[in-house]
């Protein structure tokens, strides 16, 4: 059976665009930036992306163009190990959690779009008058259950379509609407009171604020790079393998990183003024579903035109939310078409029906998954799982597929771009995963027991010892 490829350029870019364009942009980054700082988060996270996510996308789309596989193909297939390819199933796993909770709040995101929607036409919508007993109200049982069935029908319907006629076809619609909406929305917002103590807060560049604070933000930031450029999750992998020609990955990875990072900038454009102009600290909206379903939910209850408001808001989460729940459900259907032989309608009804499950339990039964797997997601997971899954990326980039990756990198590539090849591979192979390594051990505090320089030690001699054991052990590679 032919493997399934990309119509366009244009279309693989915007699909991986709109993987990584997310809640983890529109509803995670205005709130991880107010937590850490507004303008000092910023700039450095705009470096990791520049410094790190680039880079790491690149080796991403180095081993999913190679290979012609899932993750688990990919890697397998690759290093000539079957412990690479179980390696692999971390990122089938990582999918089938992250989709399982993405349906559920996917779920609440459609109810209050459709609730804002119905506003324009009749009754003010009903979350404005007690945000947060609304959604302590929806967020789970019975009708959450059905929200989260209705989303993850509409993703499933897209993945069915396949890679031409599904994802790249969906999203070549809803990327574009996605733009256009939230940079009327940001126009709108910067007329707003306030808006200029808004700008001051968010786009202000403060030296001394950075330096003070660089290693505090430096896992959120990293955590959150990853998280909005879907790496370490084995999602790229999987997008890049669809490729069928030798286009430019820099390029094509280059242009992917702006578009997500411009999204992740206009979504604090919106919402910082937003809520400056009600007087509300963002540094003190609840973060997780607070942040969207309560605090900004109550913010357009305020404002004029607050349901109109409200239903292009929401509008662009449900546009946003969907892009990136495709791709995290292509995953496991692409490792069960991949590696079992099944059909695209068979694999995407079976990982569907688990799905089902698995979010049902989340959307029913708060009390045991809600809290936990919100708390797991938008925290370690993000923070921890993605940095060591894109840290083993980057170390089979550099020390197993080595030479093989500089000739995938240069293929497709301008005469400049391939004069990057070998910088890159000694950067990502080598430089990146220490860093990463760094990451994780900030991560769980290891600096603040250490101190700086005795953790970045630690980090060097696990890279080291990483680098090591590949060369020797053969069974590895």
């Amino acid at each position: 059976m032919a493997r399934e490829t990309w119509a366009t350029r244009a279309g693989f870019i915007l699909a991986a665009a709109g993987s990584a364009v997310g809640l983890g942009n529109i509803w995670r980054f205005p709130w991880v930036t107010a937590e850490n700082g507004g303008s000092a988060f910023l700039v450095v996270y705009l470096g990791i992306v520049l410094l790190v996510g680039v880079p790491g996308l690149l080796g991403e789309f180095v081993v999913g163009r190679r290979g012609k596989k899932s993750p688990v193909g990919a890697l397998r297939d690759l290093s000539g190990s079957r412990l690479w390819g179980l390696w692999g199933v971390f990122y089938v796993v990582t999918a089938i959690a992250l989709i399982s909770f993405y349906s559920v709040v996917g779920g609440w995101i459609l109810r209050y779009f459709g609730e804002s929607a119905l506003g324009l036409v009749g009754a003010r919508p009903a979350y404005f008058a007690a945000p947060g007993q609304y959604f302590g109200g929806v967020a789970a049982g019975i009708d959450a259950l059905a929200f989260h069935l209705l989303f993850l029908g509409l993703t499933a319907l897209v993945v069915f379509g396949g890679v031409r006629r599904g994802i790249e076809l969906g999203t070549k619609v809803m990327m574009p609407a996605v733009l256009v909406l939230l940079v009327g929305l940001a126009v709108w917002a910067g007329t707003r009171p306030g808006a200029a103590e808004a700008y001051a807060f968010y786009l202000r560049f403060d030296l001394a604020t950075v330096r003070a604070n660089f290693f505090d933000v430096l896992g959120p930031a990293a955590g959150q790079a990853l998280f909005t450029l879907s790496l370490g999750a084995g999602t790229m992998i999987t997008y890049a393998s669809y490729i069928d020609e030798d286009r430019s990955l820099p390029f094509d990875g280059t242009v992917i990183a702006v578009l997500n990072t411009l999204v992740g900038v206009l979504a604090g454009l919106v919402v910082f003024p937003l809520l400056f102009s009600l007087g509300v600290d963002p540094a003190q909206t609840a973060p997780g579903p607070g942040a969207l379903f309560v605090g900004l939910a109550g913010a357009f209850a305020q404002l004029p035109a607050g349901t109109l408001v409200a239903t292009a808001f929401f509008g662009v989460v449900v546009l946003a939310a969907l892009s990136s729940s495709i791709s995290m459900l292509e995953i496991p259907v692409s490792f069960l078409v991949d590696e079992y032989g099944l059909t695209r309608r068979r694999a995407v009804a079976v990982v569907t029906g688990a799905v089902v499950v698995t979010g049902g339990i989340c959307a029913i039964n708060p009390t045991i998954w809600g809290t936990a797997v919100f708390g797991f997601v938008a925290g370690p997971l993000v923070d921890t799982l993605l940095t060591a899954g894109l840290a083993a990326v980057l170390v089979f980039v550099g020390w197993v597929m080595g030479r093989d990756a500089v000739s995938e990198f240069r293929s497709g590539a301008g005469d400049l771009a391939a004069g990057l090849a070998t910088p890159w591979l000694l950067g990502a192979g080598v430089a990146l995963p220490v860093f990463l390594f760094f990451t994780l051990l900030t991560n769980f505090g290891v600096d603040a027991s250490l101190g700086f320089w005795p953790t970045v030690a630690v980090a060097v001699v696990a890279g080291g010892a990483a680098f090591a054991g590949l060369r020797t052990d053969r069974s590895l590679v």
